[in-house]
């Protein structure tokens, strides 16, 4: 398999396994995290670069702890318009966002 294939296997896994383990974060199904999946990258791959220029002098000041921010309001965001895919707040998105890139990260380092 390729390695896109193995990261948004990776990243579908990483949906499913946040909302078994968050309360706040909830999936319908396979369907929804697919979407939820090619949403997330396009997100950050478009939004994201920007998103980092532009709050580059806070993220400096936290020392890059404010990325975490960032990727929770993508996350959250993504849960406002994906049908069949919920976050109820901040707290559940960032800890869906670190089991998402927890998972994501040690698929890609085993394979």
């Amino acid at each position: 398999m390729s390695k896109f294939v193995v990261r948004f296997l990776a990243v579908v896994l990483g949906l499913f396994v946040a909302a078994h383990l968050i309360e706040g974060v909830t999936i319908s199904g396979i369907y929804s995290a697919i979407i939820v999946a090619v949403f997330l990258g396009l997100m950050n791959v478009l939004v994201r670069p920007v998103l980092v220029i532009l709050t580059l002098p806070i993220t400096i000041a936290t020392l890059g702890l404010f990325l975490f921010v960032i990727n929770a309001l993508i996350f959250l965001f993504i849960g406002t318009i994906v049908k069949g895919f919920d976050v109820e707040g901040f707290i559940p998105a960032l800890f869906g966002t670190l089991i998402v890139s927890t998972i994501s990260w040690f698929i890609q380092k085993i394979t």
